[in-house]
Formats: structure tokens, C-alpha cells, sequence
């Protein structure tokens, strides 16, 4: 049954590489060529299309969360895992975006990847359990605060993520210097941010691409 399980592993450190194509072939998998760099992971899953790829994050030329955004724009059925060492609220959010099908870290027994491909077979997603205190205790308290925020204060967030001044947010909107200073005192306010002039944008430099999740 395993054999029709087609499974690509892509990492740049060689003994990680086989180390698991070894333990996956033993379980019975059909374990393609791994890849040690990410164009060449693309490349596979062009041609051989697996059912599963299993991803490093750092990879020369391609990272992997790029391998993961070309392939879903071609439309590959292929469901993806990345195991990596990264941990950080940027990545796990990324991986998020990218709508994964498992998260796991590479410190990690290899039972977990093993439980980890039988979840994602099922069609449900799996991650390590940093995955979920990340999301739940970071990432999900800014979301609940975003959704606070009226559609045009959510408009003047994406223009300041985009470096746009007072000014120039008041152009584009058509609308004076004095409503977007307005709006940008409600923000904050819902936001729960101290009133000084950069408290905002430091905010919105840490977690403008949550307005993406909302």
C-alpha cells in the first residue's frame, strides 16, 4: 500500500537527507531521489509529482516556502511538509499563508514525521506542538484585534505597512490629514498600543502580514 505513496525529501545537509530517505523507504514508501537545493525539489515535483514533498525552510536558490508558493501556482496536487528548525512567529505564520499540510520541527523523533505523513494522507494537517502555542498565544491575539478594526482602518494599516506618510495616505484616500490622524488614534486605541508616534508602526512592521489572515 505505502509503494503507491510517492514521497520527495529536500534538504541541503546530506546525512539529514538520507538519514530519512532511509527511514522512510523502510516503512515501504516509494521514496523519490531526494533534492539538496530548492530548484531542484521544484523540478521533481514538476515532472514526478509526489504525493508528498518534505521541505527544508533554508535551501540554495529556492527556499522552501518558494518551492511550496511555485508549485501551488502550477496548480500541483502535491501536499507539502516542511521540517525545519525555525520556530519564530515570521515562519509559522508564512507556512500558515501558504495553506501546509505539516509543520514539524527537525529536533523531532522520526515518529512524528511518521504520524505526521498519516495525517496529511487523511486530508488533515499536522505541526509540532510549537506550532500551535506559536499561533495561539502570538499570532491569534493580533488577529482577534485586527478584526476589531473598521474596513478603512484596515485600509490605513496596509498603507502604512507600505511606508505611505499621513500625507500621502490622505492623497490617496481622498480624505484630509487631520481624519487619517483620527483614524490613527482609534487604531491604536483598538489595538491596545501605547499613544506614541512609532508605537503604530512598529506594530505594523511586525504583523502587517496578518492583515492577510483576516
Amino acid at each position: 500500500m505505502n509503494l503507491k505513496i510517492s514521497i520527495l525529501v529536500a534538504d541541503d545537509h546530506p546525512l539529514l537527507l538520507k538519514g530519512l530517505r532511509n527511514e522512510l523507504l523502510n516503512l515501504n514508501f516509494n521514496v523519490l531521489e531526494g533534492a539538496n537545493n530548492g530548484a531542484q525539489a521544484l523540478e521533481i515535483i514538476a515532472k514526478k509529482k509526489p504525493t508528498i514533498a518534505i521541505l527544508d525552510i533554508s535551501m540554495p536558490l529556492l527556499t522552501g516556502f518558494e518551492v511550496i508558493k511555485k508549485s501551488k501556482e502550477s496548480l500541483s496536487t502535491t501536499k507539502f511538509i516542511i521540517l525545519t528548525s525555525y520556530k519564530e512567529k515570521g515562519f509559522i505564520l508564512k507556512a500558515k499563508q501558504l495553506n501546509i499540510s505539516g509543520y514539524l520541527l527537525k529536533d523531532e523523533p522520526f515518529s512524528e514525521i511518521k504520524k505526521c505523513i498519516k495525517k496529511v494522507l487523511k486530508g488533515e494537517f499536522y505541526a509540532s506542538s510549537v506550532f500551535d502555542d506559536v499561533f495561539k498565544n502570538e499570532v491569534s491575539p493580533q488577529i482577534e484585534k485586527i478584526k476589531f478594526l473598521s474596513p478603512s482602518e484596515r485600509t490605513i494599516v496596509r498603507l502604512i505597512a507600505n511606508e505611505n506618510s499621513t500625507k500621502q495616505i490622505a492623497e490617496i484616500l481622498s480624505i484630509s490629514s487631520r481624519t487619517v490622524d483620527k483614524h490613527r488614534a482609534n487604531i491604536i486605541s483598538k489595538l491596545d498600543l501605547q499613544s506614541d508616534s512609532n508605537a503604530l508602526s512598529v506594530w505594523v512592521s511586525k504583523n502587517k502580514d496578518l492583515l492577510d489572515l483576516v
